[in-house]
């Protein structure tokens, strides 16, 4: 199947990035997202990112102005008719995802392919909510969207081999370098890096060590570019908790608990760089 156009549900940070590389791939790309202001926003992001591309001339000027043209907005997912892949990025929520899904499946063509940026939910869950499951799947882009290699793909039992074929490939046209990985919560990556990060709350949690030590110790001793308490302010402290309970309630396993301390920083709202504090203050 060819795809002409290319729907992003969602104009976050990694929705824009979305839309943004797949512009520079040559699609048109339809942003949508619940309201004016957070599409506007998105726009705004994806210019200033390929500003920023042009200026360390990574893009040359006119490549980065028709990506920019051939992206449109939306505010109703009744536009996403005329796509013919449509990747969902909205917020780590099983429900939400399923509602966006349930009306994708109502207004775009039965040939269309929805796949959903999800972290950790399981594919299957999602698709065995629409009446077209083999057309469901996961494409799981890495943060920040432009400059991150790393696609996973997670195809269900449902998904066919068509539709895992034509999204590996998309992947590739997107100069990006696919991973598959089956569908079990968190997939490959989070099921790797969010215990991870969550035993780093822990040694904060437990005063084994302070936020600065905790990070130089993998950033120096591992050789990580990032320590993992910076890492989960870039990644959204709301989105490292949805992804820990996915993993808890999807195993029943006790070393997925989601630490204490990241709870209660959600729970005042401290999520991160997006909010201006999370392990760190940003202001």
């Amino acid at each position: 199947m060819e795809i002409k156009t290319f729907g992003v549900v969602g104009a976050g940070q990694m929705g824009s990035g979305i839309a943004q590389v797949a512009a520079l791939s040559g699609y048109d790309v339809i942003l949508g997202d619940i309201s004016y202001e957070l599409v506007q926003k998105g726009l705004e992001n994806i210019r200033n990112m390929l500003d920023k591309a042009v200026e360390k001339e990574k893009t040359a000027q006119d490549t980065a102005d028709e990506a920019f043209l051939r992206i449109r907005t939306s505010v109703d997912l009744k536009d996403f008719a005329e796509t013919e892949f449509v990747v969902e990025a909205v917020t780590e929520n099983e429900l939400t995802k399923v509602l966006i899904f349930q009306d994708l499946d109502s207004f775009c063509p039965s040939e269309t392919i929805l796949a959903t940026n999800t972290s950790s939910i399981p594919i299957g869950k999602i698709g065995s909510k629409t009446r077209r499951p083999d057309k469901v799947i996961g494409m799981h882009f890495m943060n920040p969207v432009p400059l991150m290699k790393l696609v996973e793909v997670i195809r269900s039992l449902a998904t066919s081999h068509e539709t895992f074929q034509t999204t590996w490939n998309i992947s590739e046209k997107l100069g990006k370098i696919p991973a598959e990985a089956h569908d079990y919560p968190g997939f490959i990556s989070n099921r790797l890096l969010m215990p991870m990060v969550n035993e780093a709350v822990f040694a904060l949690y437990e005063g084994v060590g302070t936020r600065e030590s905790i990070d130089e110790v993998m950033k120096l001793g591992m050789n990580h570019p990032m320590g993992p308490l910076e890492l989960a302010d870039l990644i959204g402290l709301d989105t490292c908790l949805a992804i820990m309970e996915t993993l808890f309630n999807g195993f029943k396993d006790s070393k997925y608990r989601p630490c204490p301390l990241l709870r209660k920083y959600v729970e005042a709202g401290w999520l991160g760089r997006k909010t201006g504090r999370g392990f760190y203050d940003y202001d």
